[in-house]
């Protein structure tokens, strides 16, 4: 028997029926809850200037019971695993009840759907391959070019074990692995520096990540990357087109767009789509999903952290607005269903509507068509951070690898661009969407309300008209 296989109450040595004891008194009243048990391990390695910086692993486990009735929320945690522990916390959420007698809501479905295995990335390979690895990682991306001066690897991994319990007995179970490689590189030339970086990663095991064609590829992208913007010019400021590569820079939409369709934030009336249910926001062609069944996606799961098994979304349609991400609460608050986006870091924390891999369908023009219909514009390719107002839909994002577009050819790469603008007025703005979807490396983390949680992103080419454009040119 693997650790994989083994109920973490029965790990902890907890009766079972002692913990639905104590589950029913801290429901008792309450419209929904449950107690979330979590076992974790992590693991950090960092390889940087030549030398191994930082080797880091560690576990941690303990339990969350939530309570809630209405719109107030009680909850309590501890990393105690014990009865004595569960016991104080089922007193602790009982003050959500106010007197009420609710009806408690009905439990979720379950599903035989795994989309990630149970392997844990962090026993294989040994901790001395995977430093002989970074150190050859290294060694690669410095002879790449002569100009290469700074080199940073890191390998992440995380092997997270779940399980719910509910108050009429049901239980919920998810073993999810995590791993995450990233190079970056300093190159400079005379007194100018400049930098670039890739990640990858997905829910499996270290192997496919860890092979010689995946970091090699990654580490050529890295010093590509970094080369573009040593020969780079001030970007130029104002309005123009603009076209999004395919991919990465979904994380636009993500941040612009997609936490204004969470359920909270609608329902809450803060996100600029509050209301627009059936109506039109964005330009014809434009459907953007959330999804969370791609098998081995970072940002996957085989079920929330309520015990909702993930789907597929429908967030906007042609254009038109048709849903919003669901957690349990907000979806029973508003009259709508779950939709398997209740997520939370870790057993500290309350879980939200958060979104999975949120992406653009593709359209139908070839990225050349849309290269050639912009006569003044930028190219962007690659994006850093981002700053987004939910509720009135401005945003502001860095662009770290872009181009100048001159009579429908690709011109000289810049350097300082920033992409600021309004996520629902601009939906309204993409004029051509290519072919050539993609989805991201499996780079992304996600905060909100002080969480991060591992997401996806996507999209085709897009090319958005009237863009304002902030450059140092």
């Amino acid at each position: 028997m693997t650790l994989a296989t083994v109920s973490l109450l029965d790990r902890a040595g907890l009766d079972r029926q002692a913990a639905r004891r104590h589950l029913a008194r801290g429901l008792e009243g309450a419209d929904d809850g449950e107690i979330y048990l979590e076992y974790a391990q992590s693991e950090m390695l960092v390889f940087d200037n030549g030398r191994l910086k930082q080797a880091t692993y560690n576990t941690d486990q303990g339990f969350g019971l939530r309570a809630v009735k209405d719109e107030a929320v009680g909850y309590a945690h501890s990393s105690d695993l014990s009865e004595a522990a569960l016991a104080r916390a089922a007193e602790a959420v009982r003050a959500v009840k106010g007197g009420y007698s609710g009806h408690y809501a009905e439990a979720p479905g379950h599903t035989n759907v795994r989309l990630y295995g149970d392997d844990n990335p962090l026993g294989a390979p040994s901790f001395e391959a995977k430093v002989r690895l970074l150190e050859s990682i290294d060694s690669y991306a410095r002879g790449r070019d002569t100009r290469v001066r700074q080199v940073s690897v890191s390998f992440g991994a995380t092997w997270q074990l779940i399980e719910i319990l509910r108050g009429e007995g049901e239980i919920y179970r998810d073993v999810r692995p995590l791993v995450r490689v990233n190079v970056s590189v300093v190159v400079g030339q005379g007194d100018r520096q400049e930098a670039g970086s890739h990640g990858y990663g997905g829910r499996e095991s270290f192997s496919r990540f860890l092979a010689m064609d995946a970091w090699r590829s990654a580490a050529d992208e890295a010093v590509r990357q970094a080369l573009v913007n040593l020969e780079a010019v001030p970007a130029p400021a104002g309005e123009m087109d603009v076209i999004l590569a395919p991919g990465w820079p979904g994380i636009m939409l993500h941040e612009a767009v997609g936490h204004g369709l969470e359920g909270d934030f609608n329902r809450k009336k803060t996100s600029a789509f509050a209301g627009l249910l059936g109506q039109r926001v964005a330009s014809k062609g434009v459907t953007v999903v959330d999804d969370g069944t791609l098998a081995q996606r970072r940002g996957s799961l085989s079920i929330d952290d309520e015990g909702t098994p993930t789907g597929r979304t429908v967030l906007i349609e042609d254009g038109i607005l048709v849903g919003y991400m669901q957690d349990r609460q907000n979806a029973r608050l508003m009259g709508m269903r779950p939709t398997g986006n209740g997520r939370r870091q870790g057993y500290a924390h309350l879980p939200m509507p958060r979104m999975t891999n949120t992406y653009m369908l593709a359209g139908g023009h070839l990225p050349g068509e849309i290269m050639a219909s912009v006569k003044n514009g930028i190219y962007a390719v690659n994006f850093g951070g981002g700053q987004v107002d939910i509720t009135s839909g401005k945003y502001v994002f860095q662009v770290t690898e872009a181009y100048k577009i001159e009579n429908g050819k690709l011109g000289q790469p810049l350097k300082g661009a920033m992409l600021i603008g309004n996520g629902p007025t601009d939906l309204n703005r993409i004029g051509m969407i290519g072919n050539d979807f993609e989805l991201d490396p499996g780079i992304g983390t996600c905060g909100k309300n002080g969480q991060g949680v591992p997401v996806g992103v996507g999209q085709p080419t897009l090319r958005m008209d009237r863009i304002t454009v902030g450059g140092t040119g």
